[in-house]
């Protein structure tokens, strides 16, 4: 649809889950997801909360981890849900801008978590006699707040920038949430100059933590082998794989949507992309960080044992 007197748009169209071949199943798989990833979260998110013993710095950042999957669910699971039941797909430009900022906000927060997390596996296997004085309680919430702070701000530039942009063209985005390079695509001026920007955003805050997290499992891993039992060695390794699985999947997307460039976007995969971000890390993190733990395990059952009457 064109803007026929040439006046900027102030609303768009999410049509992405027309142009699927099957709307309802993949709309019904998203809000199944959904529901898991946010049962999973709450659960763990309580655990931590009711059990002392998960009072440690790892279970600090996973419930860290646990709020901003959430919060990825709750920015983008129920605006499609209602533009599916409802088949009304407008979302206003202030709408769509605050969408991007808070699902980037969240993504980059996110990233930066998984690496601290990394970090605090690195210290805990190998210095562990430093461990409570480099992860004292301190430190946790001054990297927590830094995380928050550094990505709320670099993630302002983008949504300040986007929003001044004036779109003269279609106003119809092919996917079921805003994107900014959705949006630079519509845009009817030369957005070049800014995309070497979003190159220099990407590498701080999708190929930083993936090097911090590639460098601490570097250093796990030579500290895994050179131990002599090897049910411990294996343990270990099965801890580190899984972990650096849920990270390559959430990084991954984020890299191959967030890295191409405007000219080479394409919605139709950035909606499956936008699924490994926003919905299949949230959903799998409580399974493989925590829920298979032996410690929340023993805390899951101290609450089951707790809820139960007493005959």
């Amino acid at each position: 649809m064109e803007n026929a007197n040439g006046t900027s748009w102030t609303e768009f169209l999410l049509v992405g889950l027309v142009h699927l071949k099957s709307p309802t199943v993949f709309f019904a798989v998203v809000l199944f997801m959904a529901f898991i990833a946010l049962l999973g979260n709450s659960l763990l998110l309580f655990l931590i909360q009711f059990d002392s013993t998960l009072h440690t710095p790892m279970y600090f950042f996973l419930s860290q981890l646990s709020c901003m999957d959430m919060g990825q669910i709750f920015i983008v699971v129920p605006k499609m849900s209602v533009s599916f039941l409802t088949q009304r797909y407008a979302i206003s430009l202030s709408g769509c801008v605050a969408q991007i900022f808070l699902t980037l906000t969240m993504g980059s927060s996110e990233s930066f978590v998984l690496a601290v997390m990394s970090y605090d596996r690195y210290v805990a296997i190998c210095r562990p006699l430093q461990y409570p004085v480099l992860m004292r309680r301190t430190i946790c919430i001054i990297m927590t707040v830094g995380i928050w702070s550094s990505s709320s701000l670099i993630i302002l530039v983008i949504a300040v920038y986007v929003q001044s942009l004036p779109y003269c063209g279609s106003n119809v985005i092919d996917h079921f949430v805003c994107e900014f390079p959705a949006l630079l695509k519509l845009s009817c001026t030369d957005t070049s100059a800014f995309e070497k920007v979003i190159y220099f955003d990407n590498v701080l805050l999708i190929f930083l933590p993936i090097l911090v997290i590639l460098s601490s499992y570097i250093a796990i891993l030579v500290q895994v082998l050179s131990m002599r039992s090897t049910e411990g060695r294996h343990k270990a390794l099965g801890t580190c794989l899984s972990h650096l699985c849920v990270v390559s999947i959430f990084l991954g997307a984020s890299m191959l949507t967030y890295s191409a460039s405007v000219t080479s976007y394409s919605a139709q995969q950035s909606m499956i992309y936008s699924v490994c971000i926003t919905v299949v890390p949230p959903m799998l993190n409580p399974f493989i960080y925590s829920l298979r733990n032996r410690d929340v395990i023993t805390a899951l059952k101290k609450l089951f044992v707790k809820c139960i009457p007493q005959k």
